[in-house]
């Protein structure tokens, strides 16, 4: 994990962690309350909802909103639920807010990387051009008024690879909060959200990974109502030639960003907006 939850335990209260696989990658939900049995419906409540967003937002599975909006692509527009209308909508002003380093439409060069080859090869540069040549926000064309997105370009496809897993913690988060959780943290393979307290009263004790040291904790972060991100060359990377890749993708270049080894933003949740924001999400 890029982000590891340090425990302490105490008399009153109890802590709860369920572990899953979801949205490729593992999950995990720690969540406290007087009763454990009301702990884990919770927690299952929870995972229900991150299995919903998968169904929303996955560009794997064939029957997604999302799958249909890339299916019409050049076609015609293609009407959504209001989430996810909204959600596309603000993934757009953050890349007009980044100038586009943050950008859904990067699906349609990412997919030339493949980190799991265990032969893996770095896309010949003109293939990548071609495939930029289908990349950029401005391709999206949102219409309020009929709820439908409409991709200009029949090459360009949107994935939700960049920010789904901390959008699926805060909905997750949200969850847990309705279901009367008092505290507790949803890391979503490095999304963390925490809330609330844990069992003794004192804020919840997060630490960051060594980039280059799997089990070294070099920095460590006492929060709550907060969320960190956390991301780096390290999770899913090939070296070729003494050269790194890693999977995090510049959209504006179609190669792998490589002036850092890991990244860590705190910020008020994992959308990078504030917590307002994606409570209204459904609305």
């Amino acid at each position: 994990m890029l982000a590891v939850l340090c425990l302490t335990t105490a008399a009153a209260g109890e802590t709860v962690k369920d572990v899953r696989r979801k949205m490729g990658s593992r999950f995990e939900i720690t969540v406290v309350h007087r009763d454990e049995a009301t702990a884990r419906q919770a927690i299952e409540a929870a995972y229900a909802e991150i299995e919903r967003i998968e169904d929303m937002i996955s560009s794997w599975r064939a029957s997604s909103e999302t799958s249909a909006v890339n299916r019409l692509a050049g076609v015609s527009p293609q009407p959504v639920s209001q989430e996810l209308f909204n959600l596309v909508r603000r993934s757009v002003k953050l890349s007009q807010l980044t100038d586009g380093a943050f950008d859904l439409t990067f699906a349609g060069v990412g997919k030339l990387w493949d980190f799991n080859n265990p032969s893996p090869t770095v896309p010949e540069e003109a293939a990548i051009r071609a495939a930029l040549s289908h990349v950029g926000y401005q391709k999206i064309v949102l219409d309020s008024a009929a709820r439908s997105i409409y991709l200009d370009d029949p090459g360009a496809r949107i994935g939700f690879g960049a920010i789904g897993k901390g959008y699926a913690a805060n909905r997750a988060v949200w969850v847990l909060k309705e279901q009367g959780m008092a505290g507790g943290v949803v890391n979503a393979g490095g999304d963390l959200v925490a809330f609330g307290e844990q069992e003794d009263g004192t804020p919840w004790n997060i630490g960051i990974a060594h980039p280059r040291q799997r089990d070294r904790i070099f920095a460590r972060l006492h929060l709550t109502e907060t969320a960190v991100v956390t991301s780096g060359d390290y999770e899913s990377f090939f070296i070729l030639d003494g050269k790194r890749y890693a999977h995090i993708i510049d959209p504006r270049t179609g190669f792998p960003v490589d002036d850092l080894g890991s990244a860590t933003n705190v910020c008020p949740d994992g959308f990078l907006y504030r917590r307002s924001g994606f409570e209204r999400a459904r609305q």
